[in-house]
């Protein structure tokens, strides 16, 4: 088994909404690198950082990829965004 190992980058922002937005978009944006899974982003208060705020759906869709949608989204899965 391949060990795994993390990369926790603080970045700041006003509230959770704001936060989740923000990593979305940095997700996104590093799919361009093979050694990302955005779909595990999570966000946290910086003084309770157990609690963790899922950013993304990450539902396995055919294929084996995964919903790159907000989590909690309404409607079917997707690897895009809705316009």
């Amino acid at each position: 088994m391949t060990r795994r190992y993390v990369i926790h980058l603080p970045v700041v922002a006003t509230d959770l909404p704001a936060a989740q937005r923000l990593a979305r978009v940095v997700g996104r944006w590093l799919l361009v690198l093979p050694q990302t899974d955005p779909g595990e982003t999570t966000v946290s208060a910086e003084d309770d950082q157990n609690v963790r705020h899922r950013v993304f759906c990450n539902l396995l869709l055919p294929g084996g990829r995964r919903c790159l949608l907000r989590a909690d989204h309404d409607g079917p899965c997707s690897r895009r965004l809705r316009r």
